[in-house]
C-alpha cells in the first residue's frame, strides 16, 4: 500500500501574543512577552503572580452567548481557532468536501479545569444539597472540543482527542497524519487548546516547584537555557491547524503552508515528572521522526524545542538533540518560543508547530527572548537563536513536546515540493 502524502491547508490561533495567526507570527518575530500579571482570578495569595494569559479578547464576540455557558473556555478557545483555520483553508462551504471524509482531533492535557474547580467549590460552599450545573460533565471532560467542532461543521470522520499532558498536541497531529496517509480521511482538523489559569494549576505547579516565581520581573520569566531559569510560566490558548491528502487539497486548488513528513512517539520509562536526565526519550522520538520522513540528520535546519524554561529539562532536550544530530547539532537554527507564550500545555505543541511552519515558509526563525547568560551545561557551539529573530533558508524543521508521564512527541515538517 503507498502510503499519500499530507500537507497543511489551514492555520488559526489564539494566544497570549496574538489573537489570530498574523498577530501571533508578527509577535513571535518581534519577540513580545507575553507574561503579565493574572487576571483570572486573584492570585495575591500564591507564590506565583503571573502568567501568560490570552489578551484583549472578548469571546463573546466570537461565539453565541447561550452556547458560551454550555462550554469550558477551552473549548470556547478551540471553537474560535478552529473557525480561523477553516476559513483560511476555505473548507465550509466547498462542494468538493466529502464530511463524512473529514475528521477532528484535538489534544487537551486538563480539559474543563476551570469548570471543575467552579462546580466543585460552588457545590462545598452550597451546603448538602448537591446542585450541579446539567452541563457540568460535558464542560469538564477532554474530548468536547472535538464534539463541538463537528457538531458545529457536520464533520463525521474520526473524531477524539488526545491527552498525554503537554505532548497532547502532538500526538494529535500525529494521529491526524496516520490516518489521512493510510486513506481513512481527506482532512482532519488538528491541534490543542488549553486553559487552566486557575487557582488548582497555580497552586498545585507551585507545590511541585515547576513555575517560575520571578513576581518581580515576570516579563521576563520565561528563560529557556538561561542559566538563572527558575521554572515554566503557565499559558493558556488554542493552536489549530488543517491537515490534508495532498492530491484532494490539489483537486480543490488549495493553499499548502507546508507538508508534515513525520512523527516520534517515546516514552522516557524514567519519572512521571523529570525528563530522562539524558534526554533519552527525546532522542528516540526525534529518531523516529527523522526516519520516519526519510531525512538525513544533516537536513534538518531548524528544531523548535520543548524548551519549557526548567533546568533539567532544557539541558536533557539540548544532550538529546546533540546526539542524535553529532557535528551538525551546531548548524541547526535552534529556538524556544515558549519564552513569549508560555507553555500552553496541551495546546503547545499545536501553537509550535505553526511558528515552525512559518519559519520554513518565511525564511526567519524567531528568538527565544530572555537569554541573559546561557547556562553553562549548554554548549555555546550550538546556534540558539538569542534575542532577535535570524534570517535562515530552511527546508526541513521539527518541533518537539513533551509531557509529565514521560511521553514524547517529535513532528517534522518541510517546504512543499511538487
Amino acid at each position: 500500500m503507498k502510503l499519500k502524502r499530507v500537507v497543511i491547508t489551514g492555520l488559526g490561533a489564539l494566544t497570549p501574543i496574538g489573537n489570530n495567526i498574523s498577530e501571533y507570527w508578527e509577535n513571535l518575530l518581534a519577540g513580545v512577552s507575553g507574561s503579565d500579571l493574572i487576571t483570572h482570578f486573584d492570585a495575591e495569595i500564591f507564590k506565583t503572580k503571573f502568567a501568560c494569559e490570552v489578551k484583549n479578547f472578548n469571546v463573546a464576540d466570537h461565539l453565541d452567548r447561550k452556547e458560551m455557558r454550555k462550554m469550558d473556555l477551552f473549548t470556547q478557545y478551540a471553537l474560535i481557532a478552529t473557525k480561523e483555520a477553516i476559513e483560511d483553508a476555505q473548507i465550509t462551504n466547498s462542494e468538493s468536501i466529502d464530511k463524512n471524509r473529514v475528521g477532528v482531533i484535538i489534544g487537551s492535557g486538563i480539559g474543563g479545569f476551570n469548570t471543575f474547580l467552579e462546580e466543585v467549590s460552588n457545590f462545598v460552599k452550597g451546603g448538602e444539597i448537591p446542585r450541579f450545573n446539567p452541563f457540568f460533565i460535558p464542560k469538564v471532560i477532554g474530548d468536547i472540543a472535538s464534539g463541538y467542532i463537528s457538531i458545529q461543521y457536520g464533520f463525521r470522520g474520526p473524531n477524539y482527542a488526545t491527552t498525554s499532558a503537554c505532548a497532547s498536541a502532538g500526538n494529535a497531529m500525529a494521529d491526524a497524519f496516520n490516518l489521512i496517509r493510510l486513506g481513512k480521511s481527506d482532512i482532519i482538523v488538528t491541534g490543542g487548546a488549553e486553559s487552566v489559569v486557575a487557582t488548582g494549576s497555580i497552586g498545585g505547579f507551585n507545590a511541585m516547584h515547576a513555575l517560575s516565581t520571578r513576581n518581580d520581573d515576570y516579563k521576563t520569566a520565561s528563560r529557556p537555557f538561561d542559566k538563572d531559569r527558575d521554572g515554566f510560566v503557565l499559558g493558556e490558548g488554542s493552536g489549530i491547524l488543517i491537515f490534508e491528502e495532498l492530491e484532494h487539497a490539489k483537486a480543490r486548488g488549495a493553499k499548502i503552508y507546508a507538508e508534515i513528513l513525520g512523527t516520534g512517539l517515546s516514552a522516557d520509562a524514567h519519572h512521571i515528572t523529570s525528563p530522562h536526565p539524558e534526554g533519552e526519550g527525546a532522542y528516540l522520538a526525534m529518531k523516529e521522526a527523522l526516519e520516519e520522513a526519510g531525512l538525513k540528520p544533516e537536513q534538518i535546519s531548524h528544531i523548535n524545542t520543548h524548551g519549557t524554561s526548567t533546568p533539567q529539562g532544557d539541558v536533557a532536550e539540548l544532550k538529546a538533540i546533540q546526539k542524535l544530530f553529532g557535528e551538525h547539532a551546531y548548524r541547526i537554527a535552534i529556538n524556544s518560543t515558549k519564552s513569549m507564550t508560555g507553555h500552553l500545555l496541551g495546546a503547545a505543541a499545536a501553537i509550535e508547530a505553526i511558528a515552525a511552519i512559518f519559519a520554513i515558509r518565511e525564511g526567519k526563525v524567531p528568538p527565544t527572548i530572555n537569554i541573559f547568560e546561557l547556562d553553562p551545561e549548554i554548549d555555546p557551539k550550538l546556534d540558539i537563536v538569542k534575542n532577535q529573530y535570524a534570517e535562515r533558508k530552511i527546508q526541513y524543521a521539527m518541533s518537539n513536546s513533551f509531557g509529565f508521564g514521560g511521553h514524547n512527541t517529535s513532528v517534522v515538517f518541510g517546504a512543499y515540493n511538487e
